[in-house]
C-alpha cells in the first residue's frame, strides 16, 4: 500500500507514519503542503491519502478539490482539528472519504484507516 501523508507539521507526519507503517504500507511519501502533495501525487500514485486541513500555500481542502479534479478515486482521509459539523460536511462534499479529528489515538486512527480502506474496496464511501 502506497500512502501519501500531507501535513505542515513534521511531527504530525511522523505520528501518522508510525500508525500507517504497521498497516502494511510499502511506500510512504510526505508533503508539507497541498501544492507539494499535488505535485508528488501524480508520480507517486498513492493508494491512500491522509491530509491536514490547515496548511500554508495550499490548504488540505484545496488539495482535495484539485486532487479529485484529476479524476482520482484514491481514498482520502482528512486528519484535522477542524471538528465543526459544517467543516466536516464541506470536506465530504469536496471528496473526502473519511474524517479524523486531532488529537487522535493510534487505535482510533487505525480504525478510521481500516474502515476507509474496506469501504473503498467495496465501492462505498466511509464518511
Amino acid at each position: 500500500m502506497r500512502v501519501l501523508i500531507i501535513d505542515d507539521s513534521k511531527t504530525m507526519r511522523s505520528i501518522v507514519k508510525s500508525v500507517i507503517e504497521p498497516l502494511g504500507a510499502t511506500a510512504i511519501e510526505e508533503a508539507g503542503d497541498g501544492k507539494e502533495a499535488l505535485e508528488r501525487a501524480a508520480a507517486f500514485r498513492p493508494d491512500l491519502v491522509l491530509v491536514d486541513w490547515n496548511m500554508p500555500i495550499m490548504s488540505g481542502l484545496e488539495f482535495v478539490v484539485a486532487f479529485r479534479a484529476t479524476g482520482s478515486k484514491t481514498p482520502v482521509i482528512m486528519v484535522t482539528t477542524e471538528a465543526e459539523k459544517p467543516r466536516v460536511i464541506e470536506a465530504i462534499k469536496a471528496g473526502v472519504n473519511n474524517y479524523a479529528i486531532k488529537p487522535f489515538t493510534p487505535a482510533g486512527l487505525t480504525q478510521i484507516i481500516e474502515s476507509t480502506l474496506a469501504k473503498a474496496r467495496s465501492g462505498a464511501r466511509a464518511a
